[in-house]
């Protein structure tokens, strides 16, 4: 599939990072935060005391990691919604929690984790954390530790904590729909599909060397942004990878929908990517997920109708019962109250 940039956007400073909030992108410079909308118009913009060096985003609130500390931020207009939090030295990454919450890691090596309103609820040592990868659902994390090696903690009476294996990776990305990309000591990559006992899946990716800096999975699977500034599609076989791979692009990569992605440079450049043809399959997906929430509302609508007539029979207002079960469809009940109306 063909992927083209949209639109470009020049940051007044270095960028730190970047983060999707929803559709749109978070762009830090400098003491600065600014959300740009889909055609990277500003949303809002907003100074803090530290540089953002992190950042998340879950239900509203973007979480920013900046100096030593953790802060919570409206989505809306950028404003602070707690005091935060600090540790010694400083936290290092940060992920959404299923459910709702977050979990950080920080140059002591510990896992924070923290209620959606950023109270802290528990501390454990990570053997040290280079990277958080992914959740298995709300109470089983995975993670990359110090030596390189992947470990998962069930977050819950004693966090026990186990390694998934001994290999060693020198690289991995986040998980993304129950899979993760992984580098090996020997420079190959790989894709995985891990559980919290070892893998239901892992093997090589067929394709000639990168090294990864980042990775997205799209719609088209995976992008993976190289420390040379390429940016590769992962599904393409070599021939239309290598007509299809785009240089100079930075250090920053981020999914913004299955069909949009964004790009940046330390120096400032941020460049939106779009695909014409995921766009097409994107419209349909959004049509069905509009066509089962009317569906979920109409269930909603007449759980409550069902609901009234229910309490209407039982306080012997039985016309209304009748009314309310017809509009239902119930024949059923209609004629049960129609011949307890009769003395039947």
């Amino acid at each position: 599939m063909s992927w083209t940039v949209s639109h470009s956007w020049q940051s007044p400073g270095i960028i730190s990072t970047i983060c999707s909030v929803g559709e749109d992108l978070l762009v830090a410079y400098g003491l600065e935060l600014e959300l740009l909308d889909p055609e990277g118009r500003t949303r809002w913009k907003r100074s803090l005391p530290f540089k953002i060096h992190a950042a998340a985003y879950d239900a509203g609130k973007i979480a920013v990691l900046c100096g030593h500390g953790f802060h919570l931020l409206s989505a809306a207009d950028g404003k602070q919604l707690d005091e935060g939090r600090s540790t010694d030295r400083g936290f290092s990454d940060i992920m959404k929690r299923p459910g709702g919450g977050w979990v950080l890691s920080c140059r002591n090596g510990y896992l924070h984790l923290f209620n959606i309103e950023g109270r802290g609820l528990k501390r454990l040592d990570g053997e040290g954390v280079r990277r958080l990868v992914g959740w298995f659902d709300r109470e089983h994390l995975l993670w990359q530790d110090k030596d390189g090696k992947l470990r998962c903690a069930r977050l819950a009476n004693n966090d026990a904590q186990r390694l998934l294996e001994d290999r060693i990776w020198s690289w991995a990305s986040r998980m993304s729909e129950g899979r993760i990309l992984l580098q090996s000591a020997d420079g190959m990559l790989w894709e995985g599909v891990p559980h919290p006992y070892g893998w239901d899946s892992i093997e090589t990716v067929e394709k000639r060397s990168l090294e990864p800096l980042s990775a997205h999975r799209a719609g088209d699977g995976w992008w993976i942004l190289s420390i040379e500034g390429e940016l590769h599609n992962m599904s393409q076989s070599d021939e239309e990878g290598s007509e299809s791979a785009h240089a100079n692009l930075g250090e920053m990569l981020v999914g913004l929908t299955i069909d949009k992605i964004a790009t940046a440079t330390r120096d400032g450049l941020v460049r939106f990517w779009h695909s014409p043809e995921l766009a097409s399959l994107r419209r349909v997906e959004i049509q069905k997920r509009v066509a089962e929430a009317q569906i979920a509302s109409d269930w909603e609508e007449r759980r409550r109708i069902f609901q009234r007539a229910r309490t209407a029979e039982d306080e012997g207002r039985v016309s209304l019962a009748i009314e309310l079960y017809e509009s239902l469809g119930r024949t059923s009940d209609v004629n049960r109250l129609l011949a307890k109306q009769r003395g039947d």
